[in-house]
């Protein structure tokens, strides 16, 4: 493998000096790859608008093609930040108006190629914000192909279409995973319920390994549920951009757990209750819902 930074006229990190990943990888035989740390890009998802393409430009790699907005990451930067940072570089895409779903790893060991897939929250129109772009465009899903695509995308983009329907959930049954470590919680059930809700929260800024979840791709960042009974219903969402939902149990704590499961499944979800409570299991195994023990998400978090 070598490394070489990039010729004149070749991409560069916009509006200031080169960073120290804007650098080619080539590999052994001759192949080069453009992210000395990786590269990642972001396909953003609208309902109706379809998927964001960018129409590369000609001096580019495989210029002319069409493809996703995304660059090489910066040292220390993992895939999700690195993939908003080139999106809203490239194509103005604003911060906090997509929300991530799940990842795509294309990993040939002397590089890596991260897609994330985020669904649009708040509609936006991109802007061609550097040189690197000749066009961006909303493309309808079952247009996509018709489209001359870059090679990398050609490739992933029969199995990223397949997934775009997939919308997992986790519903928490926060008092029994609460329970089931004896570290005082019977003495501020509150402040307990908080600490679990703290913990999912910096747990769904990571996502969730797909083979834990049955699920194709990397990573999942799915809607996760907390459903909170008796002194934990004061619990609030806690101030994050992407915070976990607190559900509050009116009666039963699993009644409302399996209202949460229901209404999820309806809504399309492919749902996990995290719960160890077996009459509980049965209960949303009925539903159409998987079932994870309290301990698999107290590993998950730690």
């Amino acid at each position: 493998m070598t490394i070489i930074p990039p010729a004149p006229g070749e991409p560069r990190r916009p509006g200031g000096p080169r960073d120290p990943g804007d650098a080619w990888v080539i590999s052994a035989s001759g192949e080069r790859y453009w992210g000395r740390y990786g590269a990642a890009g972001l396909l953003a998802v609208d309902a109706q608008r379809g998927v964001l393409l960018q129409h590369r430009v000609g001096w580019s790699h495989f210029g002319g093609t069409w493809g996703v907005p995304g660059g090489a990451l910066h040292e220390g930067e993992s895939a999700l930040p690195g993939a908003l940072r080139e999106s809203h570089e490239e194509a103005g895409i604003p911060a906090g108006s997509v929300r991530a779903r799940f990842t795509s790893v294309l990993d040939l060991d002397i590089w890596s190629y991260t897609t994330v897939i985020a669904e649009v929250t708040t509609p936006f129109e991109p802007v061609i914000s550097d040189p690197e772009s000749l066009a961006l465009e909303w493309v309808p899903v079952g247009e996509v192909d018709q489209r001359p695509l870059h090679p990398g995308f050609a490739a992933a983009w029969p199995g990223l279409r397949a997934l775009l329907p997939t919308r997992p959930a986790i519903v928490v049954d926060a008092a029994n995973v609460v329970g089931s470590v004896p570290d005082g919680w019977w003495k501020d059930r509150a402040g307990a319920a908080a600490r679990l809700r703290d913990r999912l929260t910096d747990w769904l800024q990571v996502g969730v390994a797909a083979t834990e979840l049955g699920l194709g791709a990397d990573r999942w960042f799915p809607r996760i549920s907390m459903v909170v009974e008796g002194a934990a219903r004061v619990l609030t969402e806690a101030p994050a951009a992407e915070a976990v939902s607190i559900v509050r149990a009116e009666g039963g704590g699993d009644d409302g757990i399996v209202d949460e499961a229901r209404r999820l499944h309806g809504d399309g979800a492919l749902v996990t209750v995290v719960t160890s409570d077996r009459g509980l299991r049965a209960r949303v195994e009925a539903l159409g819902a998987q079932v994870r023990p309290a301990g698999w998400l107290l590993g998950q978090l730690d």
